[in-house]
This record gives C-alpha cells, structure tokens and sequence, in this order.
C-alpha cells in the first residue's frame, strides 16, 4: 500500500506540473536571500589562501603549493570546479565569464552588498586567471591529476594527491581554453570598469595578449597529448574550438569597442560556424551565448553585418516555445529544462539566463521574436526563465529545493569532498586519501552546509533520490551557479511577474 500510495502521488504530481505550467509559478521564493546564496556558495570552491572574511567557515586553505613545486610558478588560488579538488581552467573561465556577465547585465538590480560579493567572487577567478597566463607563448590549462584524485575522497585541506600541472606552449594549440579565459577577462573588465578601473585595464589588456595566442594557436587543447589524459574524459573539449575563438572576439568587442573584433566576427563567422549547433550553451559550447551577445549590437545599435547572430539567438528562443512550429527543447513533466548527459541543471540556469538578457535587449529595442505563427516578447521569454527558476527553488513534484540552505527541504547528502568529511576545524588531524571512504558510503546527511551550492538535479522524470554516489544528479558545479546569479538576481527586482 505504502508502495502504490508513493506512486499515486508521484503521478498527481507529473498532472499538476505538466507542460501548461512551463509558464506559471504560483508560490512565493525569497530571490533575494537564494541570490545571497547563491554566490556564498563560491567561498566554498576557493582554492588558497583563504581571507579573513570568508563566510564558508568549515572549509581552510588548500593547495597552497599549487604550482611552486612542479613549475616554479604561483598558480595558487581559484576554484575547484565542483566536488572534487582539482582546477580545471576550462570550465573555470567559463564560470568567470558568466559571474562577469551576471554582474553587466544584472548588476543593477543586486543590493549594494550582493553586487560587492559578486565582484569578489569573480575577482577570486580572475586573479587566478591572470597567473595562469602570466608567462609569454604558454598557457597553464589545469591542476591536479583527475584520475589520482578521484580515487580519494579526501577534504582539499588534505590533499597528498599529485598536483600536476598542465601546460600547452607555443607552437601548440589551445584555442578553446585561451578563448574562453579571453572571454572571461574581458567580460570581467567591463565589470570592473566603475570600481577599480586600473585592475579593469588590466584585465583588458592581458585579455587581447591571450585572445592573440588562442587564435594564432588554433586547435582544442586537448588534442595535445599530455593534456588529452588529465582533461579527458572530464572537461574534454568535444565541440571544436571554433566557438571559443568567436566568444572571445565577442567580448573583446564589448569591452574595447574596438573595429577589429568587429571585423573578427564578422569575417570569421561562417568559417568558425557561427550557424552550428545554435541551441547549445554551457562551458564546452558558446553557440547560443555568442548570439545572444552580438545581438545586443544589433538590437541596439542597428549593426545589421551581424544579422546573422541576431537570425540564430531568435532561432534558440522559438526552440523553447511550445507552441513554436522549431519548438524542440525537452522538457520533464514537471517542466523542467532537460538536455541529456548529467548535471541537467546547468542548462536550466544557463538557458535561463540566456532567456533574460534576450528579454531585456528586446525590450530596449521595442522588438519581438517572430516564430512562425506566434510572436514572442520579453514577458513570454522572463516567464519560461521564472519557472525554471521557480523549479529549482523548490515548486517542482518532489517538492524540494535543489539549492542546499534555501528552504527547509534541499539535498542533504551531496557529491562535495568538503561538505561530506568533517570539516578540518572540528576534525584537525588529516582524513587521508582511503579513510574517507567511510564517509562517502555512509547515508548520513553531509556535516558541513555548503551553502547555495545548486546541485545536478532531476533529470527528464523529474526524480531526485539525495544519493551521494549519484554524481550526475547529486554534484554541484561552478558553472551551474554562476549563471544563476544574474538570474536571482533579475527576479530580486522583479519578483511579481505574471
């Protein structure tokens, strides 16, 4: 009975969540304090030396060594990118980027202090950024040996792992990675542009140098075979190069104004295919995030050579209208973003945001979004990004809010190193590498909090099982919080959308 009784609500659910309500959200969710959150959640990703005011006080300082032991270099510092202890720069710039253009678009509407935070955590990446590309005609592309270090289960405090270094020197390519650094260091110029204009120029000016080297170094990174066996089968780069080249190019544009970007992309489209797989957007394809950047140009500047862009970001959006003739995105019956492959939310947050600054550069320009039959404006597109919102916040069939500490009911047992061992304050001597298997197996809630940490999520049914082991459904990520930001951020100001 109790088996028939669980499925019965199961099915009520999957009713009540059906694709009518990809447009409705009815309860109420404090945005601001899941803003908040959602950008502590960084100080608990910190690799370093950590401050004096860092807020995730479970977690101490790690790898210190970085790089001083095996290049002689400073690569101290950044973020580890989800529960595992190693940095990988790939989807470290992608995260950077995406807190920048958080802050670009969305900035307004954060308070004064979450806006501070904000540019903190991005400055955490930047500044590691910049010692990755420090040295002229190289790049370092990553630190820590996956395979060794995801034989451990130990806190990064720990670590006795081999803190390898990855590098790709010229002639050698890494378009992919030196791209999206670019891009990241760009965006993070334009947002540092009012408050701390000397590090803004900097970041602008190490930006082009690296932007020089991805394009004059063409290939994906991991096609260099000492980098292939530490970056693959994890943060592989399996969509070409091409995409990171335009991205950067993009937001070289943004930052400097300057014509020859403009030319890049204009010229160099077709050739790096602008037009292939437009409906992707995450830290290993930028398709639809080049788009709808560069349409901004043409929304609102009347830059019509770059038509093409604006042709595609239409495209992608009428690829979440239901009843759009290119309607294609799949959605759980719960109404939930689904894209297979693990980490489902990623592209919630990601095509969320995507969704809101289309929105708001359609509204500037008084224009819409012609899907055959059906016009779509900005209400329509802030209202798909609502539910998703909404969703992960918690009005989903399982009733759970998939960001650890917002609400009472969230995942309590998630694949984080340092969330599910004692915290070194509380345990000081070390938990080696084997001896925190116990705590992997146990089915104990995590003892530590990571606070905001978003986790993989659902995936097309809709079912959570709060399993530690699940990695694909129980990890959290840095890029599947930084473009949550900007997203919180957007309905802290406008929370009563209809």
């Amino acid at each position: 009975m109790k088996f028939y009784s669980v499925n019965l609500l199961h099915f009520l659910c999957i009713i009540l969540f059906s694709k009518f309500s990809l447009f409705d959200s009815s309860n109420y969710h404090d945005y601001a304090d899941a803003l908040s959150k959602s950008i502590m959640f960084f100080e608990g990703q910190r690799s370093g030396y950590l401050p004096q005011d860092q807020r995730i006080a479970w977690r101490g300082n790690s790898g210190l060594g970085d790089g001083w032991t095996a290049v002689n270099t400073d690569l101290t510092g950044g973020y580890y990118d989800a529960g595992d202890n190693i940095k990988f720069n790939f989807p470290m710039a992608f995260t950077t980027t995406m807190l920048a253009w958080s802050a670009i678009e969305f900035g307004e509407y954060m308070p004064p202090s979450e806006l501070r935070n904000a540019l903190v955590a991005i400055k955490w990446g930047t500044d590691y950024l910049l010692k990755t590309v420090s040295q002229p005609n190289r790049i370092f592309v990553q630190v820590g040996d996956p395979i060794i270090d995801h034989n451990c289960w130990e806190r990064p405090e720990d670590m006795d792992t081999a803190r390898t270094v990855y590098t790709v020197e010229s002639p050698n390519p890494a378009s992919d990675v030196a791209g999206e650094t670019a891009a990241a260091l760009a965006a993070s110029s334009i947002a540092f542009r009012s408050s701390d204009p000397g590090y803004a120029e900097t970041l602008l000016r190490t930006s082009i140098r690296v932007f020089d080297f991805a394009d004059g170094h063409r290939g994906a990174y991991s096609d260099n075979s000492n980098i292939r066996e530490g970056a693959c089968p994890f943060y592989c780069d399996f969509d070409g190069y091409q995409d990171e080249l335009l991205w950067g190019a993009a937001w070289l544009r943004r930052a400097s104004q300057g014509d020859a970007y403009l030319n890049y992309i204009q010229n160099n489209g077709k050739t790096l295919g602008a037009d292939d797989n437009i409906n992707e957007f995450g830290w290993d394809n930028k398709h639809a995030g080049l788009n709808v950047l560069v349409s901004k140009e043409v929304l609102e500047g009347s830059m019509y050579s770059l038509q093409s862009y604006k042709v595609s970001a239409d495209s992608f959006m009428c690829t979440l209208i239901p009843d759009s003739s290119s309607y294609h995105i799949k959605f759980s019956p719960g109404g939930l973003i689904y894209r297979p492959g693990g980490s489902n939310l990623q592209h919630a947050t990601s095509i969320s945001f995507l969704l809101l600054v289309y929105a708001n550069y359609l509204e500037k320009s008084s224009e819409i979004v012609n899907c055959g039959s059906i016009s779509v404006g900005p209400k329509m597109l802030r209202q798909i990004a609502r539910r998703q919102v909404d969703y992960i916040l918690g009005d989903n069939p399982k009733g759970m809010s998939y960001m650890v500490g917002y609400s009472n009911y969230y995942p309590q047992r998630i694949h984080h190193r340092g969330s599910s061992l004692p915290s070194i304050k509380d345990h000081p001597q070390p938990i080696r590498c084997k001896e925190g298997s116990v705590y992997f197996n146990s089915s104990a809630p995590n003892p530590n909090v990571l606070v905001g940490a978003v986790v993989g999520g659902p995936e097309e049914d809709d079912v959570y099982e709060d399993d530690r082991a699940d990695f694909r459904k129980s990890e959290p990520t840095t890029y599947i919080n930084a473009p949550f930001v900007g997203v919180l951020a957007y309905f802290v100001a406008n929370p009563n959308l209809s």
